[in-house]
């Protein structure tokens, strides 16, 4: 089964560090407001997730959000986490590391989207 959220190795070895510093994390997908459109990164226990949010999956034993009205958009596709240089999000815990997290995406087959399940 194809999974709705992946990473690469480098955003999974960018995780660990982050998780090894601060404990267990969570991602929430920007829907491009203030931090464009990027992945951010919180403390699992300081972050409140939403009514609304939808869980995609676990990427590195985090768990992966996105606002339900994003997720309506992005159902067709796969997010994949990855790295880049430059500085995260304002709040984000890969800011200040001078490498930020960053989702790209592709889209789903028809028979990979016919076989997904709903998460909403």
């Amino acid at each position: 089964m194809t999974d709705r959220v992946t990473a690469t190795p480098a955003a999974l070895a960018l995780l660990s560090a982050i998780v090894a510093e601060h404990g267990p994390v969570l991602f929430h997908q920007s829907g491009g407001c203030c931090d464009g459109s990027s992945p951010m990164c919180y403390p699992r226990d300081d972050f409140i997730v939403g009514d609304r949010d939808v869980a995609l999956g676990q990427i590195g034993g985090a768990t992966v959000y996105i606002g339900a009205a994003q997720f309506d958009l992005w159902r067709h596709t796969q997010l994949i986490i990855d790295v880049t240089p430059g500085r995260g999000g304002m709040f984000s815990l890969d800011n200040g590391r001078e490498l930020r997290f960053i989702t790209r995406s592709r889209l789903f087959s028809a028979a990979e989207q016919a076989a997904l399940a709903d998460p909403v």
